[in-house]
């Protein structure tokens, strides 16, 4: 089972948008959207694009190379639900904001 990592202090990340942070082997992409945090997989499974820098609204992010849009919340694919990026769980203690991010080859 993953454990929670430190990625950043609250307040670290703007209301509205992400920021990416490295766990144990993989970039991943935390959001601050609506007071609540989310993390998934911070490249896009269609060119590889960093999702932190894409464009947040309404729970969604725009990949800022082709415009494909994922939930920040489960990173599902908007246009198709059957595809979708990693999620992962997000927990805040004593103002950090921790992500579980299995290490590479470890099942989630």
């Amino acid at each position: 089972m993953s454990e929670f990592t430190t990625v950043c202090k609250t307040g670290d990340i703007p209301a509205g948008t992400g920021r990416a942070y490295p766990v144990n082997g993989t970039i991943i992409a935390v959001y601050y959207v609506d007071g609540e945090y989310s993390a998934i997989n911070d490249f896009c499974p269609h060119m590889g694009a960093s999702l932190a820098d894409g464009h947040v609204e309404e729970g969604e992010v725009t990949c800022p190379w082709h415009a494909w849009r994922f939930s920040v919340k489960d990173g599902t694919w908007c246009d198709n639900p059957n595809v979708k990026t990693d999620s992962y769980p997000v927990q805040v203690v004593d103002g950090e904001v921790q992500v579980a991010v299995p290490r590479k080859g470890e099942s989630t």
